[in-house]
């Protein structure tokens, strides 16, 4: 499916962690698509969502190897280019313990960031693990499924 046919009438974008990291590190079979993705961001739609644990997650690899370059690129760019929800009350019972987690058996980030993107309202969840496909409550893009 063609980009922006998939993001046609999506007004507010979830994403998870692996496509920040592919557009960062320039991931060659990913980085054009994110930039693609972003470019459609800086122009006003949609509007990017993502969980309060991206962060982390982009910065563990970078911190414990010493790759300053994307550790600092990583905290430039995502308050940049999104609103981060830190839904912790709501998230937490809905992605660790809560009729979600039970019904899907993600992992706990995985939970969490498909939580935040169902509760804050997001139109469509971009990833790349094809295991999420199986989320019924809001349409998930894969990576894999767009050029």
């Amino acid at each position: 499916m063609k980009l922006r046919d998939a993001l046609g009438g999506v007004a507010t974008l979830g994403i998870e962690t692996a496509p920040f990291i592919y557009f960062v590190e320039k991931h060659s079979t990913y980085v054009d698509r994110m930039r693609a993705i972003f470019q459609l961001v800086d122009s006003g739609t949609p509007q990017v969502i993502t969980s309060a644990i991206t962060l982390t997650e982009v910065l563990v690899m970078p911190i414990h190897t010493g790759q300053t370059q994307y550790e600092q690129e990583y905290r430039a760019m995502l308050p940049e280019h999104l609103t981060h929800h830190d839904l912790a009350g709501q998230c937490g019972h809905c992605g660790a313990g809560g009729s979600f987690a039970r019904a899907v058996s993600f992992a706990y980030p995985d939970a969490i960031h498909i939580a935040t993107a169902m509760i804050a309202g997001c139109d469509a969840f971009l990833t790349n693990d094809l295991d999420l496909k199986r989320v019924q409550e809001i349409r998930v893009l894969v990576l894999d499924d767009l050029s």
